[in-house]
């Protein structure tokens, strides 16, 4: 599949012209499950923002710091994890499951690649599955035969949103389709999401155009609006902040750099 070669292949209903998010990250990781094109908007991302690559692996750290509250200190068993993306290292489940092994995960992501790949790393995981789906369509993926099969909605899940948010315009209505998926859950239940940040920072202005003509999404969004996702949920403490500044591993050294500045996240509980 890698290789600049004009004949990769791919599997039906990919389109390898065609540039996809997952497909992006997994390049920018340094990944083997991406093609020519997303290898070459990979490349722009990074002459235009030298530390995306560090930008995607904050991500991802945020991502398992929220996994292992969400299990450990949270007590939730059932996550449905949004927009996931191609599996790469420390993937939800391997965190969720570390803390309890019984801890369910459901992945859910638009691209075809995403189901295969995450069904051949879950090997036979019979507390994690994987759905080809848009999380925009909520009845198609609450209603989906894996999701049921896995996750009981009469229990208390987390829903995680994050780096799908940022992905949908404000015709997608973003803050809706949350709200349509925590009124599928019981009171209890736990909402993780994040957002790019609008800002007047050259980083985040130059960021935002690349990924809008290029993948023709990147939507960077104003703090209040990042925050209404969590409206009538109790926050977390430390709130919506940016990734190093959530429960961080280490103390944090110092001030942000600008890439760290991108991006805000936050978790919180529906009561």
């Amino acid at each position: 599949m890698s290789g600049d070669s004009g004949h990769e292949w791919a599997p039906p209903g990919v389109d390898p012209e065609q540039p996809s998010v997952a497909r992006l990250h997994d390049a920018l990781l340094g990944g083997m499950e991406n093609f020519a094109s997303d290898r070459s908007v990979a490349r722009r991302l990074k002459d235009t923002v030298p530390e995306v690559v560090d930008l995607v692996w904050c991500n991802r750290a945020f991502v398992g710091r929220v996994a292992d509250f969400l299990v450990r200190e949270a007590g939730i068993r059932q996550i449905i994890d949004l927009g996931s993306g191609l599996p790469t290292v420390e993937n939800t489940h391997e965190v969720a499951q570390f803390a309890d092994p019984r801890c369910k995960v459901l992945y859910v992501d638009i691209d075809p690649m995403v189901e295969p790949h995450a069904r051949a790393i879950l090997n036979g995981n019979a507390y994690a599955d994987a759905i080809t789906a848009d999380a925009r369509d909520v009845d198609a993926v609450l209603g989906h035969p894996s999701l049921t099969r896995l996750i009981d909605l009469s229990q208390p899940t987390a829903i995680l949103a994050i780096g799908l948010l940022h992905l949908l315009s404000d015709q997608d209505d973003p803050h809706g389709l949350i709200r349509r998926y925590l009124a599928a859950v019981p009171p209890g239940s736990y909402l993780a999401a994040s957002n790019f940040l609008s800002s007047a920072s050259p980083k985040a202005k130059a960021l935002e155009v690349l990924l809008q003509a290029t993948m023709g999404t990147g939507y960077f969004r104003e703090r209040a609006a990042i925050t209404a996702y969590f409206d009538g949920m109790k926050l977390v403490e430390p709130g919506v902040v940016h990734f190093p500044e959530w429960r961080p591993d280490d103390r944090i050294p110092g001030p942000l750099a600008p890439w760290e500045e991108l991006l805000l996240g936050g978790v919180a509980r529906k009561p």
